[in-house]
């Protein structure tokens, strides 16, 4: 994962050993999702002042370009009170990739379904740029807006389909798909 995973502890002792779970678990969300803007894992136990079950909860929080929020939250049940605090985060993990697999498959099911309208990328910069739609309004994109491609990988001239939006300084696009490349790489 690219961006910093955050980590919280309430009532646990912070240890190496699940920091490490935790990185390689968040780590792992790529496979199944590669735009993901930020991600907090929050590990608990709300009554550790009980001397008998002390549950575990592991919340697993997650953002996806454009505004989805994903959460997964996971604790023990009276039955698995002897359950150690591994397993919750595994469980934790497990659905969060199932959340971030039917995202996915949802986003890539809207670009294959919908008829969102086509431009040509005009200009590239260092974290944006801007296409150009039939009518000559230039669009402004970020490149968290991107989908399945590479930012370092476009080129000036290669055509997209987006979704509009209206941003505070005019018209953007929320998400960006590449159709086809073309032109010259910057």
């Amino acid at each position: 994962m690219q961006l910093p995973i955050e980590i919280s502890y309430r009532g646990v002792q912070k240890s190496a050993e699940i920091d490490d779970l935790i990185r390689a678990k968040a780590t792992r969300l790529d496979r199944f999702c590669d735009h993901i803007s930020r991600c907090s894992i929050a590990i608990e136990q709300p009554n550790h002042q009980q001397r008998s079950g002390n549950p575990f909860r592991v919340r697993v929080d997650v953002t996806v370009p454009p505004g989805h929020e994903l959460v997964a939250d996971e604790k023990q049940t009276e039955h698995e009170m002897h359950e150690p605090l591994t397993k919750i985060i595994n469980d934790a993990f497990k659905t969060m990739e199932r959340q971030l697999k039917d995202l996915v498959e949802r986003q890539r099911h809207e670009v294959k379904t919908h008829a969102e309208p086509r431009a040509l990328i005009t200009k590239l910069f260092a974290d944006y740029g801007f296409i150009t739609d039939g009518g000559g309004v230039d669009i402004y994109f970020h490149r968290n807006a991107l989908l399945g491609t590479d930012f370092a990988a476009l080129k000036i001239g290669s055509e997209v389909r987006f979704d509009l939006s209206h941003g505070e300084m005019g018209p953007q696009a929320s998400t960006v798909h590449v159709v086809s490349t073309g032109g010259s790489k910057l």
